[in-house]
């Protein structure tokens, strides 16, 4: 059997990943129907070996035909046209922020919670990239022995903001090797080209970002977890794909670095790489172009008695946007 399959933002960043996680995975596409705005419309895209052109999705009158409608096209887009793919009877997995925290929309990953996708309403929202592979790495300890307290510190790339993004780096960097002098306004809030930035998002009333605030309250509802305490601080650095997190957690049993190694080495979609001696630690490049997620630095937090800390790696693109959200499509022809 096979699907109907439409891609809303398919010619940006996680839309182009989407056709090529679809066509990797194997996904029952029987047809795919690509949309974005009219400055994008008749843009050529291949699926499986085959052109496709992109419509202009403010000319579209139905979606009348659609099992299964991926988005990433920014929440006013998602907003406006996941209701109408629902009400047409689709099945809409949303990459934006619209609908992450809305009470009857489901909030998934597939290696967490997959059971929640049984409960949506037409929609269902993918998390954010850095709470993704954060709940993905953390899983396994928190079903073994509880977590009380998450401390986490993000290193994510510039392809979390998108083409322009990636654009500005590679342009900052030319500048920087011609000597030429930085632009004042940037698409990033500071020059990002050898710097960090400590800024992703806008800053709310409480002075996080709401870049971190996300983290806290998605994997909160991710977890099934209102009292759970999350401080996140989130940070953009000069690297192209994968975000990197420096997470400490408190747990409600006492844990060993080696147990929790053995339990995760055992987790869904995690790939352990924890070998100080012999440099053996994930970085983006090891993450990069891969679905799984990798933890390695696994040791005990010399802050709470009962508390580990790790690094975490994913591919922001792929598990942190396309592949979960193909994942979730998959759960739901499953079911």
């Amino acid at each position: 059997m096979g699907y109907r399959v439409a891609i809303v933002g398919a010619t940006g960043e996680v839309g182009r990943k989407f056709l090529q996680v679809l066509e990797e995975r194997n996904f029952p596409v029987n047809d795919i129907v690509l949309y974005a705005s009219s400055r994008s419309a008749g843009t050529k895209l291949t699926f499986k070996g085959e052109t496709v052109e992109v419509r202009d999705i403010s000319k579209e009158n139905s979606f009348s035909g659609i099992d299964i409608a991926l988005f990433s096209a920014g929440s006013g887009v998602s907003k406006t046209y996941a209701p109408l793919f629902a009400r047409d009877n689709a099945v809409v997995i949303d990459n934006s922020s619209a609908w992450r925290m809305e009470k009857d929309v489901p909030l998934v990953v597939p290696e967490v919670n997959p059971e929640d996708a049984k409960n949506h309403k037409g929609i269902i929202a993918n998390p954010n990239c850095s709470t993704i592979q954060m709940v993905v790495a953390l899983k396994p300890i928190y079903d073994k022995v509880g977590i009380s307290k998450i401390i986490v510190s993000t290193y994510q790339s510039v392809s979390g903001a998108g083409a322009k993004a990636i654009r500005e780096l590679e342009d900052q960097v030319r500048m920087w090797c011609r000597g030429e002098e930085f632009p004042k306004e940037n698409y990033i809030p500071r020059r990002i080209a050898f710097n960090v930035v400590p800024h992703i998002d806008i800053f709310l009333e409480n002075l996080y970002t709401k870049e971190e605030m996300k983290m806290v309250n998605e994997t909160r509802k991710i977890l099934h977890d209102p009292d759970i305490k999350i401080n996140a601080t989130t940070v953009r650095v000069p690297v192209f794909y994968g975000h990197a997190e420096a997470i400490t957690i408190e747990t409600k049993e006492f844990i060993s670095p080696q147990e929790a190694r053995d339990i995760l080495s055992k987790g869904k979609g995690i790939v352990v790489m924890d070998d100080p001696e012999n440099k053996e630690y994930p970085t983006p490049i090891d993450a990069e172009g891969k679905d799984e997620v990798f933890v390695g630095r696994i040791r005990e937090s010399l802050v709470f008695e009962r508390g580990l800390s790790m690094w975490v790696v994913a591919d922001n693109i792929r598990k942190g946007a396309a592949t979960n959200a193909v994942q979730i499509a998959e759960l739901i022809i499953n079911q």
